[in-house]
């Protein structure tokens, strides 16, 4: 198979955008910029907002909207729809989980989300939209959650069949599995949609989910948890989940914690208030210990689970072209890996790239979200065609 023949997308989540205005208002001082810097054709992984969304309920303000996009030559193919609220508020962390997949405010939400894409995608165009893997786990504590989460997207797969059979479009839902959320893990997400299909009441239903429904594959995630890469992409297609969308991330790795004092002052200065950076630890017997975020407590006073392990992984997403970080390394390895396992599908996943984090990295990575965002792209597009290049030579 080959990559998508699309332009290459990068989420917007990166800028603020409560309102439809700040969203144009990006597009022109980001978006527009970092598609000149690269030098490449771009498309845009848009993030609308709950908020955004209400402002674009009429076929009026979406057409207004989409003659935005196309005034300025964007196109777009997939949307963001896993932040329901403001993701540039001062405090994000594990309120970017809520509302979760047990309740009818999400799966409107997706749904009015997946309308507007269909209205929005370029001809003979494939749309997909990434979206919360659940929820967090210490929020989901019902325990019929994963019942009642697994009727909803059902329910979700229903709607997309709909919109297919009335717009002739097609919007498939990826769910990105997180680490400490409801879906972590492969085998986590693999027993979810085996529940799924089981949930299913009608064989036209569960097509409808082999269809329409599979995951947004977070390279940064997986490795954090320490996966095989590969090996899960391989495990999830064989298992008939597919890859509706990747993103294109890494994540910190550090060695030698425990005896650097370097490296520890490193690690500190990527705590920050905004997101939630999950932190694990694996040691020598291989299993893995989880912190819920990275603070001064798990560097100062580190716990005996930490203390035992010399290589850790944290959850921020940092500039998919690096491959240290001062004495920090990055999983950039386990991203080339995925890439060539994404390669090898039938299909072609849709890429994005997604570093939302630049306004948060210390010293906003040494450069601006602009120059930033376009050496990402300049080397995401450059690995790309290095890993297609062999199917052509």
């Amino acid at each position: 198979m080959s990559f998508p023949g699309l332009p290459l997308s990068y989420c917007t989540n990166v800028h603020p955008g409560r309102t439809v205005a700040e969203v144009i208002a990006g597009l022109d001082q980001f978006t527009l910029p970092i598609r000149q810097a690269s030098g490449q054709p771009l498309a845009v992984g848009l993030w609308l907002a709950r908020s955004v969304m209400d402002d674009l309920a009429t076929p009026e303000q979406r057409r207004q909207f989409h003659a935005k996009l196309q005034a300025r030559s964007l196109i777009c193919y997939t949307l963001n729809a896993f932040p329901y609220g403001d993701f540039h508020s001062e405090r994000v962390k594990e309120q970017v989980y809520l509302p979760d997949w047990t309740t009818v405010d999400r799966l409107q939400y997706t749904l009015d989300c997946a309308h507007l894409l269909a209205e929005l995608l370029p001809p003979a165009t494939e749309g997909s939209i990434s979206t919360v893997p659940l929820g967090f786990k210490s929020l989901a504590k019902s325990q019929d959650f994963m019942n009642r989460a697994a009727d909803q997207l059902i329910a979700a797969a229903v709607g997309l069949r709909q919109l297919h059979e009335d717009s002739g479009q097609i919007v498939r839902l990826a769910i990105e599995p997180e680490p400490l959320c409801v879906l972590e893990t492969t085998p986590e997400t693999l027993a979810f949609f085996d529940l799924l299909r089981g949930r299913c009441t009608t064989p036209r239903d569960r097509q409808a989910v082999e269809d329409y429904l599979g995951v947004c594959y977070d390279v940064c995630h997986q490795s954090v948890e320490f996966e095989d890469v590969a090996e899960s992409i391989r495990a999830l297609h064989a298992a008939g989940i597919r890859l509706n969308k990747v993103h294109i991330s890494c994540a910190i790795e550090a060695r030698g914690v425990i005896e650097s004092i370097a490296i520890r002052e490193a690690l500190a200065r990527y705590i920050e208030p905004r997101y939630l950076h999950q932190t694990m630890t694996r040691k020598a017997d291989g299993t893995v210990a989880r912190w819920v975020d990275l603070d001064l407590t798990l560097l100062d006073q580190t716990p005996t689970d930490f203390a035992d392990s010399d290589l850790w992984r944290v959850h921020f997403h940092v500039p998919v072209d690096a491959a240290q970080l001062g004495p920090l390394g990055t999983t950039r390895p386990d991203l080339e890996r995925a890439l060539v396992a994404v390669h090898a599908l039938p299909y072609a996943p849709h890429l994005e790239v997604e570093t939302y984090t630049w306004e948060v990295l210390p010293e906003g990575g040494r450069t601006g979200v602009v120059a930033g965002f376009a050496r990402e792209l300049i080397a995401t597009r450059r690995l790309l065609d290095q890993i297609a290049q062999p199917a052509h030579g």
